[in-house]
Order: C-alpha cells, then sequence, then structure tokens
C-alpha cells in the first residue's frame, strides 16, 4: 500500500503490551461483541457499495429478495466481485501475486471468523451463517486464475470456467436461499447451475468485442472471431435458451424468500438475450448489447404483478 513498514523490527514496550492487555480484557464480553458488529456492519456496507457501483441490475435483484437474505447475497458479490476485478481491471499491477494474497487471505478469514479486509469479512460471514461449501469458493478462484493465462478455450476448460465462475455463485447463493435445507439445496442444484450458466454465457456475448479488444480473450470453444457470423451467434442462443427453460422449472420452486427476486434477474436477462439476437454478429463485435433503464423497470413492474396477483411465472 506504499507504507515502508513491511521489514522494518518492531518493538512494543512491555508496559504498553501489559496495558493494552489489560485494557482488552478487562472490556464486558457485550462491549467487544459491539465492536465486532459495528465492524461487520461497516464491512457489509463495502459488500453492498460495491454491488450497487459495478451492477445496477444485480442491485435491483437483490432489493427483491426478502430483507432476511439480502445481506447475505451482497456478501458473496462483493467477494466474487473483487476477485473478478483482480483479473480484468487490475492492470499495470501484479495481478497474479494479488490474486494469490485475496485466495490466502478468503480461507484465512473463514476460518478466523474475521479479516482486516472488510470484503473479505463481511463475506466470511455469510459462508460460516450458511456453511458454504469451501469447495465452491476454490473453484471459483480456480476460474478467476485461469483468466489471468486463458485467452482461448477448449471444450473442457470452456465448461471447467463455466462451473467456477458462473454455476458455482450460483451454488454459493443457494446455501442462502434454502437456509441449510440439504434436501432442497441437493433437488435445486442443476437448476441453479443451469440459471447460473445461461447467465454468464449471455454476459459472454454482451461483452464479446471488451473481451476480445482489450482482455484479448475469446470464451466460447474453438470460436474464430473472424468468422463470427449470425448462425453462430443463433446457434450459442439457442443453447443458452434451453438452459433458461431449464433454470425457469426451478425458480418456480424457490422459497418465496427467493423467488421474486431471482425471477427479476431472470427476466432482464432474458430480455438481454432478445436484445442480442436482434443485431447481428458483426453489430455484436462493434457496441456492447444493453437493456434500456425503462424497459428495466418495465420488467420489474411485470415481476412485481404478477407477484401480486399470484401469476404462475
Amino acid at each position: 500500500m506504499g507504507l515502508a513498514i513491511k521489514n522494518q523490527p518492531t518493538t512494543i514496550s512491555p508496559s504498553f503490551e501489559e496495558k493494552s492487555s489489560v485494557t482488552t480484557m478487562s472490556l464486558p464480553a457485550a462491549e467487544l461483541s459491539s465492536q465486532k458488529s459495528l465492524y461487520d456492519a461497516i464491512s457489509l456496507k463495502a459488500s453492498k457499495d460495491i454491488t450497487k457501483k459495478y451492477s445496477t441490475s444485480f442491485s435491483i435483484g437483490i432489493l427483491c429478495l426478502d430483507r432476511s437474505i439480502r445481506d447475505a447475497i451482497y456478501q458473496i458479490y462483493g467477494f466474487v466481485r473483487v476477485a473478478d476485478e483482480i483479473v480484468d481491471s487490475f492492470h499495470g499491477y501484479e495481478k497474479e501475486v494479488l490474486l494469490d494474497e485475496f485466495e490466502l487471505e478468503t480461507f484465512k478469514s473463514i476460518e478466523r471468523a474475521i479479516s482486516t479486509n472488510p470484503v473479505l469479512n463481511s463475506f466470511q460471514l455469510a459462508v460460516n451463517r450458511y456453511n458454504i461449501n469451501l469447495d465452491l469458493i476454490k473453484s471459483f478462484l480456480y476460474s478467476m486464475r485461469m483468466d489471468l493465462n486463458a485467452k482461448n478455450h477448449d471444450k473442457t476448460s470452456y465448461d471447467t470456467y463455466i462451473y467456477g465462475s458462473a454455476e458455482v455463485v450460483g451454488l454459493m447463493c443457494l446455501y442462502v436461499f434454502v437456509d441449510g435445507r440439504m434436501e432442497d439445496y441437493i433437488r435445486l442444484k442443476p437448476k441453479a447451475m443451469k440459471l447460473g450458466s445461461a447467465f454468464q454465457k449471455i454476459n459472454f456475448l454482451r461483452d464479446i468485442k471488451e473481451d476480445s479488444l482489450a482482455l484479448d480473450r475469446v470464451y466460447f470453444p474453438h470460436l474464430d472471431l473472424t468468422r463470427f457470423d449470425n448462425d453462430t451467434k443463433n446457434q450459442l442462443l439457442e443453447e443458452i435458451e434451453l438452459e433458461f427453460e431449464e433454470a425457469l422449472n426451478g425458480i418456480r420452486e424457490l422459497p418465496a424468500t427467493s423467488q421474486f427476486g431471482v425471477y427479476v434477474a431472470y427476466l432482464y436477462y432474458k430480455e438481454l438475450c432478445k436484445t442480442i439476437r436482434q443485431l447481428s454478429a458483426k453489430e455484436l463485435l462493434i457496441k456492447r448489447a444493453r437493456v434500456s433503464t425503462f424497459k428495466k423497470t418495465c420488467l420489474l413492474l411485470k415481476a412485481y404483478l404478477m407477484r401480486k396477483f399470484n401469476f404462475n411465472i
């Protein structure tokens, strides 16, 4: 961080050490708990701010979740967003070193139930509260590491990347949605993975220009952008829409606390899918597909009315 203190020897006088120890031990347990709660609240705010600044659409979806689970989803999103930014936008810095340190501190924070990094302190609260499987986190971080080197994918590496970067994020959220009911988690898991996969593949198509020009990446396996045409684009969209169909069945089975919020996100991505279909392959390579704020508002209203009047989604 620019402070040259890492290798400097430090000395603490016995009087200071003794005083610090006595002061800490003399604090009532309730006060110690209150101090940690304050830090946890500040950490959560960091996760919320990251979510709101980086993804207005995802933020809207979270606001449509029940209050009881919103914080945990902010905590998960804040974590995955920072990891993604390390590999995607921290140009001119030692990305691999930063990711190594981030990964190490992630698992330390979960084990210790605290971190001096507010985003990781926030994330560990969700992981420990909902007993999120650590293998999901490892798979996610592995996929982020793939972005440091992989510029093109074959079918195997593509499937690995989709699983780690998208499907496991949906599964982390599913732990929150089912609130510890593992029979529900197992039943909904395949459909949650389909939704995460569909979202990510739509992102790949939406960002195909930026990924190829700014990051020199092509995610779809064996795709030659010089031969990217409407037939190729539509073939990819057909695959995505099949995943959306399977995912919708899972959304219908979600608990009431999460169904509305996930459905709003689903509607947004379906609309983005529609927008991409209307653009030619050449247009996708020169401009980013977007859903207007007005259209997002209409989709939110549609979802709200369907919920209010108990229409089947």
